[in-house]
């Protein structure tokens, strides 16, 4: 059984530090975010340049290759809603480490990532939506099939598929948690990989609890069958869970300093 899948979410542009790295092509504040995570040890490292519109072309190669310089050995998430700006980056994308991921395909206007994927070998995250939040669990369950239809036709391995729920705030959608929960059981029991975004979680609640609030949401979760995450892997509580879960479900042999793997 494969180790549960970490992917650091910290080189964002929504982040003002990040995004005006990223617009004066200033190294230094994405490759101490990018050091910071894989130290902290995840397994992939998320790329978020936004919509990159005006050149996300030019861009998204940038950064890729200044990742895989400085970290070769870690693998990367490519995320951006611009489809031209994927394929730059793939194209440059040097595979040693790893697959690269696609973040993300869905339903609805996206559902161009799973071609992209298949063109090109490589994973993608598919969110099981088409327009905003899922009503309930039969649409996820309708989006996950689409997506994997679509898959199917063109060629796209669905082991190439993180299939995401769409995690929701717990203030606000507080009774929504099991529902997404029962999301997760229901796509493993149809044998698929999946993943999602735990600050959306805590997203909005008070700082000081969003760490606890995202460790033991993903802790539910692995139980119900979670197979990666989207996290920040700086928050030491959330990592110590993972790997205590890895032992636990049997991924990680045993022993007395398992915390330090």
């Amino acid at each position: 059984m494969a180790r549960f899948l970490t992917i650091g979410e910290r080189i964002h542009v929504i982040s003002p530090t990040i995004r005006k790295a990223l617009q004066e092509r200033d190294p230094k504040p994405i490759l101490d975010r990018a050091r910071e995570q894989v130290e902290a040890g995840a397994h992939y490292l998320d790329v978020n340049i936004g919509p990159a519109d005006r050149d996300g072309e030019e861009l998204m190669p940038w950064v890729v290759k200044l990742m895989q310089q400085e970290f070769p050995d870690t693998p990367l998430c490519l995320d951006t809603a611009n489809t031209k700006a994927l394929e730059a980056g793939i194209k440059v994308y040097d595979r040693k480490a790893g697959k690269p991921i696609i973040n993300s395909a869905d339903a609805g206007s996206r559902m161009g990532m799973i071609d992209l994927a298949a063109e090109y070998d490589a994973m993608v995250i598919g969110l099981c939506a088409k327009e905003g939040i899922p009503r309930d669990n039969d649409e996820r369950i309708q989006y996950c099939t689409e997506i994997l239809d679509r898959a199917m036709t063109v060629g796209l391995d669905p082991e190439n598929i993180l299939f995401d729920p769409l995690f929701v705030v717990v203030k606000g959608m507080q009774d929504k948690q099991q529902e997404v929960l029962e999301a997760l059981r229901q796509i493993t029991e149809m044998g698929f990989k999946t993943t999602g975004g735990l600050s959306n979680v805590s997203n909005g609640c008070p700082k000081e609890l969003r760490g606890i609030i995202e460790a033991t949401f993903c802790a539910m979760a692995i139980q119900c069958g979670l197979t990666s995450a989207i996290i920040n892997p700086c928050n030491k509580m959330l990592m110590d869970i993972i790997k205590t879960a890895d032992v636990i479900k049997g991924r990680n042999l045993y022993c007395d300093s398992y915390l330090e793997l």
